[in-house]
């Protein structure tokens, strides 16, 4: 006398669920990533509100660029290194950037940057920075 086990008879089912799920979680990252990219490369800002770090890293964007205010370059900072929770919204990451070059010149931390977009690659000559639309500002 044997019966079905739940697993057998509903394990399917749950799974398949589960997978519905992740997906439409991908994509809901993958938007509210996009929307906040249009409003900052469109209007410079708000960045607030902003998708939350691992909601990023999630969506595939492992990479923010971030543009000096004092000598106008453009850099990437890596997000899966951010040592931060997940939870932290983008744009509290703002007040932790400095410039390098910048800080070096003044001889402290010079703190003037601008949170640009998520992006999925770094900055090279293949994966030019952001610009500001329309055309840079």
């Amino acid at each position: 006398m044997g019966t079905k086990s739940q697993e057998r008879i509903y394990g399917g089912s749950v799974r398949a669920s589960a997978e519905l799920a992740a997906k439409a979680r991908k994509d809901a990252d993958r938007l509210a990533r996009e929307a906040w990219n249009k409003r900052m490369l469109a209007f410079q800002g708000p960045a607030q509100p902003s998708p939350a770090l691992g909601d990023a890293l999630n969506a595939g964007y492992l990479y923010l660029e971030v543009k000096c205010l004092g000598c106008e370059t453009h850099q990437t900072v890596a997000l899966d290194v951010v040592r931060r929770p997940k939870t932290t919204p983008i744009h509290e990451l703002e007040r932790y950037m400095h410039c390098k070059d910048c800080s070096d010149v003044r001889g402290y931390r010079y703190k003037r940057s601008h949170l640009v977009a998520l992006r999925r690659n770094r900055i090279s000559a293949l994966n030019p920075p952001s610009v500001w639309w329309p055309g840079e500002r």
